[in-house]
């Protein structure tokens, strides 16, 4: 037998099994070599798309940025929020169901300067009055929230300065002294203590683009500087001043006067809390600005605590609460000659132990 087959010539290579076959025959094996890969002779291939993000994570992102926006700018209003010590006392009154709030106004001219007394028609007087004091009550379980107005001429007993009238206390003692009275002689627990200014309420007004009332008869007050007509009108904030100021000029005087607070400041709330303010940052900085440079607060109390009072009296104002004055008995005069308002005992007794209780106001003491 020929050996060609063992020892092929140099250059030729046997047929049989191709290249498996030669290669085994060497003691070698494995895979034929591959030929070079192609070059390619169009353009590269796009990058691999990007996944896009899906609605439900883009809603989120929104979300959480405008949280941090509310959040953010509720911390820097709460940061300009002027404080005092209010309700540092002796002698408190314990807790009591609910949460009560005790809203003053005041005529303190602090802080405003020549043109700005001339155009709110402040004057000169000094010091720290007050003309409009109200006890707002939140109940707990879902009640009606009430407003009750105490009016200034009410004749209390002031701790350490025996009777005078209700305003009185705010003159001698400040904060402090007004909410030991009101603590006194409604053996309710004040919880927090809010109290605006002149040029606070004003500029509050403005912020919102001016309030909506409507007038039954026209009112001119040279004292106040009201004059505006009857039937209804937007007023802005020298003009709201003025109305809730005026009582010289109203039949109902110093009483007449209190109702016309509480219905300008539901209209203020309606306005403050309306999507037209709510949604609208030319209005909301403002409103949010004047609020914490002219809220003076318990020391304690903070934005939040502040939120909730504007909802309860948005709820009052949208007729979810109650509105009502303290029940009175006579106007009497004290032996130097002073015009006061005397209380019905018996039914502000009524009135202030049920807010105390946290239970529902009696239906004949709501009203003006």
């Amino acid at each position: 037998m020929s050996d060609w087959s063992a020892n092929p010539p140099r250059g030729r290579r046997p047929q049989q099994g191709g290249y498996d076959y030669y290669a085994r025959s060497r003691g070698g094996g494995g895979a034929p070599p591959q030929p070079p890969p192609a070059r390619r002779t169009g353009p590269p291939p796009p990058p691999p798309r990007r996944k896009r993000m899906g609605w439900g994570k883009r809603i989120g992102i929104v979300v959480l940025v405008l949280l941090l926006v509310v959040v953010g700018f509720g911390i820097y209003v709460d940061s300009v929020l002027q404080r005092t010590e209010a309700l540092e006392y002796d002698g408190r009154i314990a807790d009591t169901p609910g949460t009560n709030w005790l809203l003053v106004g005041s005529d303190s001219r602090e802080g405003l300067d020549e043109s700005q007394r001339e155009e709110l028609s402040a004057g000169d007087a000094a010091g720290r009055r007050t003309d409009s004091m109200m006890l707002v009550h939140i109940p707990t379980g879902g009640g009606k929230p009430a407003l009750v107005s105490l009016p200034r001429d009410s004749y209390v007993p002031i701790p350490g300065h025996g009777k005078d009238r209700l305003n009185a206390a705010f003159s001698i003692g400040g904060p402090q002294l007004l909410a030991e009275t009101v603590e006194t002689v409604t053996d309710v627990h004040i919880d927090h203590y809010a109290e605006i200014g002149f040029g606070g309420f004003s500029d509050l007004v403005d912020a919102v683009g001016g309030v909506d009332m409507c007038l039954e008869e026209p009112m001119e007050d040279e004292k106040a500087n009201a004059h505006l007509p009857a039937g209804c009108q937007e007023l802005d904030g020298p003009q709201a001043l003025s109305f809730v100021r005026a009582r010289y000029s109203l039949k109902g005087g110093d009483l007449e006067r209190a109702e016309n607070q509480r219905k300008l400041l539901g209209a203020l709330t309606d306005k403050a809390m309306g999507p037209a303010t709510l949604l609208n940052p030319f209005r909301m900085v403002p409103l949010a600005n004047a609020a914490g440079t002219t809220f003076l607060l318990n020391d304690s109390d903070h934005v939040w605590h502040l939120f909730w009072l504007v909802k309860a009296l948005g709820d009052v104002s949208g007729g979810n609460g109650i509105t009502t004055s303290v029940p009175f008995g006579d106007f009497v005069r004290t032996d130097s000659g002073q015009s006061v308002i005397k209380w019905d005992s018996a039914n502000a007794s009524r009135l202030f132990g049920a807010i105390a209780a946290n239970e529902p106001i009696p239906d004949d003491l709501v009203g003006p």
